[in-house]
């Protein structure tokens, strides 16, 4: 009959693991908690709004085919691309706006407006990245860390200051542009990484070349969407996917994991695979004897921001936003602060705006626009419906003073989503939306561990793990777990 894998989690982190898994032969039964698949990439519908509930960026499209060619597919055949036009619209407060674009001539005189010279500094920051870029995806991302002898290999040791992994981005950038507008757009990516830029490691620049070069672009449906394009995957390949089956255990017998006992049942495994909170995992589902990491390791490390999510279904069109929107405060290292240093609801905040009926006129009634707003707030925060309504109160103000739009005006659908919500959802580790910070001390061997230490046949795949924060890195992260799984069990 084969060996037989559990892989706990319908994110696309278990999704791309459970396929993978299934293509080397393993009997693969995949248990999600939620009646969804997807995890944080589900579908909320309500009143003919279609809304996505988690992330809406598709990056790194490469990384997306090179997953699907390992089956012999072409990720065409799965769900369509739309490229955006622009990639994107920033908005700088006082009426200042800017928009990045496809054409890299129109971004060199968008920096060329900001400061002379920009233009060519822009271009000569954009050939370091590139390359960065090129040497992270050959020798960094696509390799898995078991010991720090790895890590600190001869390309990193010859040119680890061209490379950046020591210095920090903030001082970085600041060595080809001055000025803050141009600054932010270079910095602003950190934020979805969890990472403050003052504190992330200066290799991240290659965080550019994904957004100016690569592109940005729109998966039909969303990106819910994508995530059903990989859950038909696991069907043809013969994965049982199991809903709403909360696992309450990983049962093990000499330090060996056997099965997981859920809401559903118990299902017995050779193999087990977690893409669900690795925290979660350890503290919730494992021995504590057999815990690689202490609960002290988990209070000492960086954790990622959470965030204050508002899903809005307006009955009107807005004329001032494009399908995604940002707004960069001019002090935004006070907002920095609140997350990293200070933990409270920040006052003047950045924020994420996506506008998805902008592109796709199916999530919305005609007329109406579906509206994402995202807030990066601190984990562990008090999360109160009252506190979620005076804020939600303060942003909708605020957004307004920022865009000229109010989206508190022809409201047909609210819903708020933030900490508690994360938590219930996903066992996420204080309310952290996206797991763990890219801090140096917490990047490629230093997140934890793709496989337990005290029970072999236990991996882990997601954000949390090596190469890190974001769906193309939990592709990474299964491929490498699958190859590591195929060498000491074979196929």
């Amino acid at each position: 009959m084969g060996k037989t894998a559990i892989v706990i989690g319908g994110g696309f982190g278990g999704l791309s693991a459970a396929a993978l898994l299934a293509r080397d032969g393993w009997r693969v039964t995949l248990v999600e908690k939620n009646g969804q698949l997807g995890g944080r990439s589900r579908y909320w519908h309500k009143d003919g709004f279609t809304f996505d509930m988690g992330p809406s960026w598709y990056l790194m499209p490469e990384v997306f085919e090179r997953y699907f060619s390992l089956f012999g597919k072409k990720r065409s055949s799965y769900f369509d691309l739309k490229p955006l036009d622009p990639y994107y619209k920033v908005f700088y407060g006082e009426g200042e706006t800017a928009a990045l674009t496809p054409r890299f001539e129109e971004n060199k005189e968008l920096f060329e407006s900001f400061e002379k010279g920009g233009g060519a500094a822009l271009e000569e920051y954009m050939q370091q990245s590139t390359y960065k870029y090129e040497v992270a995806m050959e020798d960094f991302l696509y390799r898995d860390y078991k010991h720090i002898g790895q890590f600190f290999n001869r390309r990193l040791m010859t040119e680890g200051l061209r490379l950046g992994v020591l210095g920090k981005l903030d001082r970085f950038v600041s060595g080809y542009v001055q000025d803050r507008r141009a600054k932010q757009i270079l910095e602003y990516a950190m934020v979805f990484l969890g990472t403050n830029p003052a504190q992330a490691p200066a290799i991240y620049s290659i965080m550019s070349h994904v957004d100016l070069k690569l592109g940005v672009f729109f998966p039909q449906k969303g990106m819910a969407g994508a995530a059903e394009g990989f859950a038909q995957l696991c069907r043809e390949l013969g994965v049982e996917l199991v809903t709403n089956a909360e696992v309450k255990r990983i049962t093990t017998k000499d330090g060996k994991a056997v099965g997981v006992e859920t809401t559903k049942g118990t299902f017995e495994a050779d193999v087990i695979i977690s893409s669900a909170d690795y925290e979660h995992t350890e503290s919730s589902l494992l021995e504590q004897n057999l815990r690689t990491y202490s609960q002290s390791y988990w209070k000492k490390r960086v954790v990622a921001p959470s965030m204050f999510i508002a899903y809005l279904g307006i009955g009107r069109k807005l004329e001032n936003l494009e399908h995604h929107n940002l707004y960069f405060a001019k002090e935004w290292d006070s907002h920095f602060d609140t997350i990293f240093k200070d933990p409270a609801w920040p006052n003047d905040p950045c924020f994420y705006l996506s506008c998805i009926s902008k592109t796709d006129p199916s999530s919305a009634p005609d007329g109406c626009e579906n509206v994402f707003l995202l807030v990066p707030v601190a984990p562990g925060l008090e999360d109160s419906d009252a506190q979620r309504e005076r804020y939600f109160q303060h942003i909708v103000e605020h957004v307004k003073q920022v865009t000229g739009e109010d989206l508190g005006k022809d409201l047909l659908v609210k819903r708020l989503y933030s900490h508690r919500d994360f938590i219930q959802d996903y066992h996420a580790y204080q309310g952290t939306a996206l797991g763990l910070s890219h801090t140096l001390m917490q990047t490629a061997v230093f997140r934890p561990r793709h496989q337990s230490k005290h029970v072999k046949n236990l991996y882990y795949t997601g954000q949390y793990t090596h190469p890190g924060v974001g769906v193309p890195m939990v592709l990474i992260a299964s491929e490498l777990i699958a190859k590591d799984i195929q060498e000491t069990y074979g196929r």
